[in-house]
């Protein structure tokens, strides 16, 4: 769970723990394990299947398998929740590929690591780095005969500020996962959110080296496509650059994540025709991909509207329930993915030029990630920190004296008859789909 995805501020360890103390402990258990139910079942499979999909990718939380205070424990919940999905997959032809999207003190400075920080303290301490291995060890252990599996991404997007714990790391999971399962793929990503391979030096065996493509073109606030010959020269000269090291050392390459952001109607009369740009640049990687017979999973199959290729509808009990609130959170500019500043940017920009002119140039862009400049690490510290984790009870607020039906109701806002699809986002991927088993 992220919290573009389904709406919450914060971080999902911060959101359940608000939650609980507004709904108590059996409403609380009710309303997730319907919301985890709901959210993907075997219609959803079946859907997925029906557009030529052979594989996804599943992402999950540690937190699933692991309790931080119980930490030597691997929970057989973790492993009912998974089966469910790759079962649902496996009946309709579809291999899965598991995605470890969290890690204990986080793999990476941002949101989606779940850690409650803007530090990647997983590289700091070898007591998390050894909790992960002591899990992949239990999942390869469970899925070493399981078929339908493609394969396992021990970690999504890692950013380690010395970039060379990364594959030191891999090199470490990939003998003891082999020890238990020497058969399944493994698909590792590289280092700062899974774009560069610089510091990869050992080339491991049966593995695929996964990165992430996602265009600045398809976000709020960027330069819009248009299908200029340059801007399709800078989508080819990005995927090249993440393609280098697979090409010198002969390895396969995989596009694990990608896809632009989409307009709704509350983003201005305009949104139709920024969607009309957005379903261009997706065509226009999808060929890029194909050319290169590149292997993809998009980002992301259901949400509440922001990239899904299926999205709660508005007038589901989830989205009707949080109206004022998801209007807060956009009016903030709570969420990184596809935030769009034209509320709160006045509020910031004093605060930023105050720092830019206080901190010497040259230490602008210092911290790591470096991309993300003054400006990325204020809005981390102070919106997606601070701002999201107080709004977390008042997120929670909105369920509290719920009735088990109401809940009920609230969480099937999540179920694909409930949901609206996204018809040309999906008409696109069907034709790629098409194109690529006739080429």
């Amino acid at each position: 769970m992220e919290n573009f995805i389904t709406g919450y501020p914060g971080q999902e360890h911060e959101v359940r723990r608000a939650m609980k103390e507004e709904m108590g402990e059996e409403k609380y258990q009710f309303f997730f394990d319907k919301w985890m139910e709901y959210f993907f079942t075997p219609s959803d499979a079946k859907f997925l299947a029906s557009l030529g999909l052979n594989c996804i990718r599943i992402p999950f939380n540690h937190r699933h398998f692991m309790d931080d205070r119980n930490p030597d424990v691997i929970k057989k919940e973790g492993f009912k929740l998974l089966d469910r999905i790759i079962d649902a997959c496996a009946a309709e032809g579809m291999y899965t590929i598991l995605d470890l999207h969290t890690t204990p003190g986080g793999q990476n400075q941002a949101w989606h690591c779940d850690s409650g920080l803007h530090k990647a303290l997983f590289w700091d301490y070898k007591d998390h780095q050894d909790r992960v291995v002591q899990l992949w060890i239990e999942l390869a252990k469970y899925y070493a005969n399981n078929t339908w599996i493609a394969g396992y991404n021990p970690m999504n997007e890692p950013a380690d500020p010395e970039h060379v714990n990364v594959p030191l790391f891999y090199n470490r999971i990939e003998k003891e996962i082999r020890k238990v399962d020497p058969n399944h793929i493994l698909f590792l990503d590289g280092n700062t959110y899974s774009m560069d391979f610089s510091a990869f030096k050992n080339i491991l065996p049966n593995t695929v080296y996964a990165f992430h493509d996602y265009a600045g073109y398809g976000f709020p606030m960027r330069e819009q496509y248009v299908a200029t010959a340059e801007q399709d020269s800078v989508l080819q000269r990005q995927f090249d650059r993440k393609m280098v090291f697979m090409q010198e050392h002969g390895v396969p390459g995989w596009n694990g994540e990608w896809g632009p952001v989409y307009a709704s109607p509350d983003d201005g009369d305009d949104y139709e025709k920024i969607n009309e740009g957005r379903f261009k640049l997706l065509a226009k990687q999808l060929e890029i991909y194909r050319k290169a017979h590149m292997g993809h999973s998009i980002w992301l199959y259901k949400d509440i509207g922001f990239q899904g290729m299926v999205y709660a509808s508005p007038n589901s009990a989830y989205m009707r329930l949080l109206k004022p609130f998801l209007e807060k959170k956009k009016r903030m500019g709570l969420d990184r993915w596809g935030r769009d500043d034209k509320y709160s940017g006045k509020y910031y920009e004093p605060l930023l030029e105050h720092l830019r002119s206080e901190i010497p140039e040259h230490l602008h862009n210092k911290r790591y990630p470096h991309m993300w400049g003054i400006e990325g690490h204020v809005y981390r510290v102070v919106r997606e920190l601070f701002a999201s984790e107080v709004l977390t009870y008042e997120y929670a607020s909105y369920f509290k004296d719920k009735s088990f039906d109401e809940l009920d109701e609230i969480a099937a806002s999540f179920k694909l008859e409930n949901c609206v699809q996204r018809e040309e986002l999906n008409r696109i991927l069907k034709e790629d789909v098409q194109s690529s088993q006739t080429s």
